[in-house]
Order: C-alpha cells, then structure tokens, then sequence
C-alpha cells in the first residue's frame, strides 16, 4: 500500500519550543510500515528541514501536493486561535489546519480514500460529521477509546522491549527522586494532589511548559528542554508520575511518557483512579495521594538493587500493549476492512526505537 501521512511535528528531535510528543514513537511507527512492505509519503512540511534545520535521513518522502495514494493516515489537528486558524499570510501562521481540510477534501470526501484519523490528543467533537463516514475510521491512543473509536496506542519497538535490559537501567547511578517531563495542558488537578505535595520534601524537577505556576512556589520548574534532555532527566531519575488531563485518565490513555521512563529505568507512579493502570503499571506503584506518592519514592531510594531489578523487569512486561507490532496489526486491520483484504495487509514486524 502506498500511505499518505499527515502529522504536524519531526522526526527526529526537533526544536525545544514545541509540545510535539510524537518524536519519541513517530519514526518508530513510520519505519514499522515500511519494514513491512509499505510506501509511506509525509504530507505536511518537512518541519525537521524547514524549522529544526536538522533533515532525517531514511526512506522517507515528502510531498506537499496531493499525490496518488490507497489510504490517507492523519495525526488529527484541530483550531489553535492565533496560529492555525488565521490567513495564511497572516505573521506567525502554521499551516496545518489548512492543509489537513486540504487532504480531507481531496482524499475522503472527493476520491472516497480509506482513512484512518488518529486523535492523539482526543480533541475531535464526539459529534463530529466525520465519525459518519464508513471509509474513516476514528482512532484514539486509549485502552478504553470513547464514542466508539479504535484503541491505536502510541508505539514502542518489539526489539527495543526484547533488548531492554533491566539490570543496566538498575545499576544506574540515580540523581533526582523525582521527575516529571511534560506540558501543563490540563494536569494541574493531577499535579496538585500527585506532584506538589512530594515535592514539600522530595528533590525534584520539572521540565516542559508550565506557564501559571504561582500556587505551586515550592517546585522547581526548568521550563521547556531539549528532546534529548528530557529522556536523560528520566534516566537520571528513581521515579516520576503518570500526570494527565482527566480524559486521558478516564479513558485509559497513557502517553509516551509510559514507555520513555521504563526504558530509561525511571519507574512509573501512577494515580490509582487511571483507569487501566493494573493494565500497564504493577500494582505496588498505583498511588492514592501525593503522601504516597513520596512514600513509594522513599521506597525506590532505599530499595535493594535486586528488588529493583524484578520491579523494571515486570514494568518492562507491562509494556506490552505497546508494542509496534500490535498496533500495524490494528492499522491493517482498520484498512483492509474498507478496501478489502487483497490490498496489502499490514504484517506484524519488529523495528528499532527512537
């Protein structure tokens, strides 16, 4: 199949002012496909040329007409006043919204193309004309996906599962009790009662945008880093908190956050009302309040290396859900039941992690 890609983010690691949490698992995805057979040409502009002045090399392609394709996949964006709504010669205007409406109209509505919509940040209306059309298929990176959509979950690499080595990640020398790595966008409830209370008392740090902070004096806020830097906070960490706006909790949607900390040995406390936690998360680190949360941190500090180990290994098995190889099976699923399966099934396949 030839795949035509709509995401507004990078590749690689991109610029520090951006809330583009698709780095961590977007090339990941994009090398699945094409591991298992398929074409897949990028539709929006290349950000990482054009912005981060840092192109990805790889086999990928970059199209900004309207080329011919089987199926159309979207990274859904939505209205952001100021920025994607306005003219486009408008000063400091981002032309995503634009051109998604651009490939929606050309590729669903006029040629019928099978389409899988992606809502990442869970933002489509639940009455949206969209959820209608037979060929479109809503997807949301939840457990327990709501009105009616399919549980696309963000991507980690079954090598990068296979190869992860929980007796390196504990032998890690460990600087900060707590980290959180992350924007505010609709978390301040959860940090409130999860993240504040042990920062009284814990050594912490807070990397990502965090623009009305003033109830919260206590925390160390560090603003935005670079990609990179926030995955080597994680390493440096014993734990950090599973924070997220209340539809993501209640609907079981774990972000990147999940598997960049596991990976990096930073273990994942997580509120016990998240929905699926005993999915994703063992059990011992389900915390009910901040008081807790400081009490399981206590406990990773002082915890014999062994135990730690054992603890990384099952958090590593708790991963699976994610697992590459899982969701190409659920994209084929979604696109061969609107062209038919002698179109290309997308296989299972293994490929490495960014």
């Amino acid at each position: 199949m030839k795949i035509g890609y709509s995401f507004w983010g990078f590749l690689g690691d991109g610029v520090t002012d951006t809330p583009d949490g698709g780095r961590s698992h977007r090339r990941t995805l994009t090398d699945g496909l094409i591991g298992a057979g398929h074409t897949v040409v990028f539709l929006q502009q290349d950000r990482d040329r054009a912005e981060a002045h840092q192109p990805v090399t790889g086999p990928y392609i970059w199209d900004q007409g309207l080329p011919d394709i089987d199926a159309l996949f979207l990274e859904w964006r939505w209205p952001i006043p100021g920025r994607n709504d306005t003219p486009c010669t408008a000063p400091g205007h981002a032309c995503d919204l634009h051109r998604q409406q651009q490939l929606l109209d050309h590729y669903t509505h006029h040629q019928g193309i099978p389409t899988l919509l992606w809502d990442k940040d869970q933002h489509l209306a639940p009455a949206d004309p969209l959820r209608r059309i037979k060929h479109l298929t809503v997807c949301e990176p939840a457990l327990h996906p709501r009105h009616g959509a399919t549980s696309l979950l963000f991507p980690v690499a079954d090598y990068t599962l296979h190869t992860a080595d929980p007796e390196a990640l504990a032998a890690r020398p460990r600087r900060w009790p707590l980290v959180y790595v992350g924007n505010q966008y609709g978390r301040d409830p959860a940090f409130t009662t999860f993240f504040a209370p042990p920062a009284r008392h814990l050594d912490h740090v807070v990397a990502g945008k965090w623009t009305d902070t003033g109830r919260w004096p206590h925390v160390n806020f560090i603003g935005r880093v670079p990609f990179t830097q926030g995955i080597e906070l994680h390493q440096q960490a014993h734990a950090t908190v599973m924070l997220a706006p209340t539809r993501y909790a209640t609907s079981g949607q774990y972000t990147q956050r999940i598997f960049e900390s596991v990976l990096a040995g930073c273990v994942p406390i997580t509120p016990a009302r998240y929905r699926a936690a005993a999915t994703v998360i063992p059990g011992e680190l389900h915390a009910y309040d901040g008081a807790h949360v400081a009490d399981i941190t206590r406990t990773l500090i002082s915890m014999p290396t062994g135990d730690r180990v054992r603890l990384l290994e099952r958090c590593i098995r708790r991963l699976d859900p994610f697992r590459l190889s899982r969701q190409l099976h659920t994209i084929g699923q979604v696109f061969d039941q609107h062209q038919g399966a002698d179109n290309g099934k997308l296989t299972h396949h293994t490929t490495r992690n960014r």
